[in-house]
């Protein structure tokens, strides 16, 4: 059931209405404003920054309406299923051959549990489901001159952990018991870390590390008297230089949990429900022409069906993308227009590989998680549903920036083609089992045209902080104006601080 605005208000302020909490601004417990100061806000992209604001915005009492050139909404929060069309700004067109079930999230594709997300997908009643980060029964895989004679060689990620992890151990356990620090260590505490490095190393006596149960078995333990038998460890000198520890900290890093979630079905359910709640506020297939300032307020041209139009408000909200708004004839000031154009907005591209079998399960006993390589193609990912099904849709490659950039130049098959041919150093079942494929990009998509910003430390002191000012009556809100980059989390923290600003602002007159 979908609430009107007076409804939804109404219910906010009895407290009857579940809210997001996020890790920004609060907007729990406000009062929606006076029927007499109701304002009209106009908002420039129907994403997931657009259509939360215009949620959160109906909440507090305040108008507004949703300008989304697009036939759909969601932006990047978009889900490729069977029958879809991929259009691109270079020409080339695809239509997905996905079975039925199968799909790809081409932009976001999972969240940790602390992010806001979570919090929306209560509210607005979206299932989720686990999806399986880290495995460590997935590969490693590095090659290249100078990594050593695992060069080329894919091993299990348990294996090269529990390995290096163990020979680290023994290494600073020998150090510590012949007093070889730099600093003394009292008694007791030289006794206590060795018996941690003796459990953290899986260390025998004399401090050495000979193998570890920990790293699975060459011949696994079953019935009878088949009690286990491990195999060879890599040596310590080799491990070291095929450099597969790099990707070790992976599931370490606080937004790549070993177990995050995403939505039953795909990712863009969160779209579609957010879309459903402001369906009476979204203008799909609205090509903004024009946004200017008032004096006060906003104006903003828009094209739709061939017509111009022209829409007036209060306030404005700009979400879409800096590549678009940069071509956009506006009125902001030069030092916002400058900062626009040097907005760091990297491309992203994602290939989905449907397969005949899901022989990374049935081969190679891998179920959810990511290979992590350091082939152009960078990380494979494995679903995280349809377990022991017989098909299934394999992230092939996963990359940013220039390399991203000059795949995108190339034609769909040519994409393919790259992906099986660096996929297959991990998987030789790759090509025998390969089914059909879309190969998608941020850069070439319309009204996109890019992925995702990360601010260099240097610009989040002196530019990122002109984003977050007001332009008379004009705001931005979006992932790329957030210090999540890249998340849908930034996109929900970003409007919701911008809905807090524009709700004080209206209390205030």
């Amino acid at each position: 059931m979908r609430l009107g605005g007076g409804a939804l208000a109404g219910l906010t302020a009895l407290g009857l209405m579940s809210r997001a909490s996020g890790q920004g601004v609060p907007l729990n417990g406000l009062t929606p404003v006076d029927s007499s100061k109701r304002k009209k806000v106009i908002i420039l992209g129907g994403g997931i920054a657009g259509m939360t604001a215009a949620y959160e915005l109906e909440k507090l009492g305040i108008d507004s309406v949703i300008l989304e050139p697009r036939a759909k909404a969601g932006g990047r929060c978009m889900t490729i299923r069977k029958g879809d069309v991929v259009e691109e700004t270079n020409g080339f067109r695809q239509v997905c051959q996905f079975d039925e079930g199968q799909f790809l999230n081409p932009g976001p594709t999972r969240f940790p549990q602390w992010h806001v997300t979570i919090d929306y997908c209560r509210e607005l009643g979206v299932d989720i489901h686990p999806f399986v980060n880290f495995n460590e029964n997935a590969f490693l895989y590095t090659e290249g001159d100078g990594l050593g004679p695992l060069s080329g060689k894919r091993m299990r990620i348990r294996e090269a952990k529990a390995d290096l992890r163990g020979q680290v151990a023994e290494l600073l356990a020998k150090v510590v018991d012949q007093d070889k620090l730099d600093e003394p260590l009292t008694a007791e505490d030289k006794e206590r870390l060795l018996d941690f490095l003796t459990y953290e190393g899986d260390l025998s006596r004399g401090y050495r590390y000979t193998g570890s149960e920990r790293r699975g078995f060459k011949v696994w333990p079953g019935g009878g008297t088949q009690e286990g038998e491990l195999g060879e460890t890599y040596r310590f000198d080799e491990l070291l230089q095929s450099e597969v520890w790099k990707f070790f900290h992976r599931a370490n890093e606080y937004e790549y949990q070993a177990q995050m979630y995403t939505p039953v079905g795909g990712m863009d359910n969160i779209a579609q429900a957010l879309a459903k709640h402001v369906s009476d506020k979204l203008i799909l297939g609205a090509r903004v022409k024009e946004f200017r300032h008032a004096n006060p307020g906003i104006r903003v041209v828009y094209e739709q069906d061939g017509e111009e139009k022209t829409l007036t408000g209060d306030y404005g909200i700009v979400t879409i993308p800096p590549t678009i708004l940069r071509k956009l004839p506006n009125d902001f000031s030069p030092m916002l227009k400058n900062t626009l154009n040097i907005v760091p907005f990297q491309n992203s591209a994602k290939i989905g590989l449907q397969f005949k079998r899901r022989f990374w399960e049935e081969d190679d006993r891998i179920f959810g998680g990511v290979s992590w390589t350091n082939l152009p193609t960078g990380e494979l990912f494995y679903p995280s549903t349809g377990f022991l099904g017989k098909k299934g849709v394999m992230v092939g490659y996963y990359i940013y920036g220039p390399k991203s950039d000059e795949l995108s130049r190339t034609k769909p098959e040519d994409r393919i083609e790259f992906a099986l041919k660096n996929g297959e150093k991990v998987h030789p079942q790759y090509r025998k089992e390969f089914d059909n494929a879309i190969a998608f990009s941020w850069a070439t998509t319309p009204h996109i045209e890019g992925c995702l910003a990360h601010f260099p430390p240097a610009m989040i002191k002196t530019f990122y902080p002109l984003l977050l000012k007001p332009e008379q009556e004009t705001y931005i809100a979006a992932s790329w104006a957030s210090h999540l980059g890249g998340w849908q989390a930034g996109a929900f923290e970003s409007a919701r601080l911008t809905v807090k600003k524009i709700y004080d602002r209206v209390q205030a007159a």
